[in-house]
């Protein structure tokens, strides 16, 4: 489960889409430990890329679909029950989504709390569940895919890898290079196996 990421600035990410024009050139710096302050949660209002007349535009989109009158109560979108949605006859609340709404969130990292690693927490003393931080090894930045209907957007998450299997048992659905096109065509369901990223991550303290 996805809860907290290190998304780029609606400027970055304009800027990447902007640099696609000249092959070999970095439109943003790599962050070397990226700014706690500026991560998304749910309920943040976050870049995401949405295709639009052939190519991608940068929308501001709030991560976090509403259910049953709570704003932003579901933010990830699991690939299984989306694709099981998309069967004839299928229906659910990412039926439309997953069908013409995939959209990618480019970030530099994302965290996931480990499943039995406990420290204190500085705020209230107690003992909370530990963060690793994940990264694309040597990547500015990288994508996740996702779905979006409106204005709300959310992180679609998979079965996790061998990067993220001693940590959390759901990971989100990380596009390596030239996989963004994958996402948004016909053969999206294809990358579901994310057997072949290799992420690299770090506890948080």
């Amino acid at each position: 489960m996805c809860v907290r990421m290190c998304p780029l600035t609606a400027e970055e990410a304009q800027a990447v889409l902007d640099a696609r024009a000249t092959p070999g050139t970095h439109a943003i710096r790599y962050v070397d430990r990226p700014d706690p302050t500026l991560d998304a949660r749910p309920g943040s209002l976050v870049p995401v890329y949405i295709p639009k007349d052939g190519g991608l535009a940068v929308a501001q989109l709030t991560w976090g679909f509403e259910l049953n009158g709570k704003p932003n109560a579901v933010f990830n979108t699991r690939i299984e029950s989306a694709l099981e949605q998309l069967r004839p006859n299928g229906r659910g609340m990412w039926t439309k989504a997953i069908a013409e709404g995939r959209c990618l969130v480019p970030i530099r990292a994302f965290h996931e709390s480990h499943a039995t690693e406990k420290v204190t927490s500085e705020k209230t003393g107690r003992p909370v569940k530990r963060q690793y931080l994940f990264r694309l090894p040597g990547a500015r930045a990288f994508l996740l895919a996702a779905v979006h209907e409106g204005d709300r957007f959310s992180v679609v998450t998979t079965a996790p890898n061998a990067s993220v299997a001693l940590v959390h048992n759901r990971m989100p659905l990380v596009l390596g290079p030239g996989e963004s096109g994958a996402w948004l065509g016909p053969g999206f369901a294809g990358l579901a196996d994310r057997s072949n990223i290799a992420l690299a991550s770090e506890p948080e303290r």
